[in-house]
């Protein structure tokens, strides 16, 4: 019988986890940072909607998010 030991490799390096979770923490407060600005009652308009934190802030946030996902997956720790 062959003994068929499975050597259990991760895919990613510590650090790159590490680099992960931080961007994808970032991503979440994008999101936070987007929500509300609604109104109460709906026949009335609310400009709070158009206010920078929703507009500018909070979407370069969710891009740097997603710009660091991206450079987590693509680092190689090995490389020196």
């Amino acid at each position: 019988m062959k003994n068929n030991e499975q050597n259990h490799e991760f895919l990613f390096e510590k650090v790159n986890y590490k680099i992960l979770l931080i961007g994808i923490g970032v991503i979440v407060l994008g999101f936070i940072l987007m929500s509300g600005g609604g109104s109460d009652d709906p026949k009335v308009f609310s400009e709070a909607i158009f206010d920078f934190r929703r507009i500018r802030l909070a979407p370069t946030t969710v891009l740097i998010g997603f710009g660091i996902t991206v450079f987590a997956i693509l680092k190689n720790p090995k490389k020196v």
